[in-house]
């Protein structure tokens, strides 16, 4: 049963004449409650008689719906004042952020920080972190970064290179400071010069002992090939060496990173629960590949994996809302400077670190699934990893607010998705 609570505030209304609010509240068919005044909307108002839609939402013991009603003579004076929604859920984890070092390091962290209790952080630096020393030191600066009374916990990951040793799988295993490999095709994406050029010629050995000691394999799952279309060589990785590596190795564990279509949807599910799951984007949920190309070029839309045919995306959120443990949160929060964003050959990566919450929580109310939100969010990323849930909460209120054009740092300034849209949920 999700542990999610779910208040609703009253609506205050404003007139200069007579009019009568009754309002209703369902839960499983059986029990009726006036809840007089309550709502969750922001919808229009007619003037001569207003009518609050119903909402409902799907929990684990039926269907709550709560559902109201203003009628009478026609009103002066103002509009109804309709106060929010919101609902509390336990707090979230980020199983894909790159935080990056340094200056952006020390400005970008605290964005995580306030939302999410933990975080897999992504090793692709320059030098890549290939070492349980490397990673401890970085776990060191990311926490020195943080705000004094910050609870934020890295989880440190290794870079996987043809010559990863056996050695230090066990070392990592041994520090309790790894929580997993992650595996770059070389020339895959950002800094991924240095990934493996040949997993199965020169990885085996390690990939056996990760699967010995159960240390997950986190997947950037397409081909570096230029040879293959850029929206195909995720469809290609899966079929030339995924499918292949969990028939070689059934019980290594495998995170296939930020999925973008169909066919990762069906390979994840046609998986064993427990070894093979995904970490679903923000932007892979909410935008097609249209996006790119609205209005002109929109680099701050382009990322790796590129966005995909609007198909695609149906999928992942059909996957995403069914249920399924084998989907959790990795938001793939890239930060970039703007000039690196918007020039000629621009970096590939979407900064959404601020608005990762509101905007998983829009694709799910979109989907009609807002009671599915908070295993994606928060259970089904430990249970994975073996790690407890978290204990705190976070509440997430219905409130209309604008996306910042963009977040300026000493050094420069970095553009959010959504830059300068409105969202209609905000973590409180």
């Amino acid at each position: 049963m999700l542990e999610m609570s779910i208040s609703f505030i009253n609506t205050i209304t404003k007139s200069t004449s007579t009019s009568s609010v009754t309002h209703s509240y369902f839960c499983c068919g059986t029990k009726r409650t006036n809840l007089k005044g309550s709502t969750s909307t922001f919808h229009p108002f007619n003037r001569n008689k207003f009518s609050l839609p119903t909402v409902r939402t799907k929990g684990s013991r039926g269907v709550i719906a709560v559902k109201g009603k203003l009628g009478g003579t026609k009103m002066g004076g103002e509009e109804p004042e309709v106060k929010k929604f919101e609902f509390t859920i336990t707090q979230p984890d980020d199983w894909h952020l790159h935080l990056r070092d340094g200056h952006l390091l020390e400005s970008v962290v605290v964005h995580s920080a306030t939302t999410f209790g933990r975080a897999i952080i992504m090793p692709n630096l320059k030098p890549p972190i290939t070492t349980v020393a490397a990673a401890i030191a970085y776990r060191e600066r990311i926490n020195n970064a943080l705000p004094s009374n910050s609870n934020f916990t890295p989880l440190m990951t290794l870079y996987l290179t043809d010559n990863t040793s056996p050695d230090e799988i066990k070392l990592a295993k041994e520090s309790g400071a790894i929580f997993g490999v992650k595996l770059y095709p070389a020339g895959a994406t950002t800094n991924s010069e240095d990934g493996v050029t040949d997993l199965f010629g020169k990885c085996m050995r390690v990939l056996q002992e990760m699967m010995e000691y159960g240390l997950p394999l986190l997947v950037h799952g397409e081909v570096s090939d230029h040879n293959v279309d850029v929206f195909d060589r995720e469809k290609v990785f899966i079929d030339t060496i995924l499918k292949p590596l969990v028939d070689k190795l059934p019980r290594l564990k495998i995170v296939m990173e930020h999925i973008t279509t169909i066919d990762a949807v069906k390979f994840v599910e046609s998986c064993m629960e427990g070894f093979v799951a995904a970490t679903v984007t923000p932007q892979h949920l909410l935008l097609n590949r249209n996006a790119l190309f609205q209005g002109g070029l929109q680099p701050h839309n382009y990322c790796l994996p590129v966005l995909k045919r609007e198909t695609h995306r149906q999928a992942i959120v059909s996957a995403v809302t069914s249920g399924s443990k084998q989907f959790f949160l990795g938001s793939d929060s890239a930060p970039h400077e703007r000039h690196q964003k918007e020039r000629t050959c621009g970096c590939a990566g979407i900064y959404s670190a601020p608005i990762a919450l509101p905007l998983y929580a829009k694709a799910f109310e979109q989907a009609g699934a807002l009671d599915k939100l908070e295993a994606f969010t928060s259970f089904n990323g430990p249970d994975f990893y073996g790690l407890p849930r978290n204990t705190s909460k976070i509440t997430l209120q219905k409130i209309s607010w604008q996306v910042p054009d963009a977040y300026h740092f000493s050094f420069g300034t970095i553009v959010p998705m959504f830059s300068g849209q409105t969202l209609d949920w905000h973590v409180s």
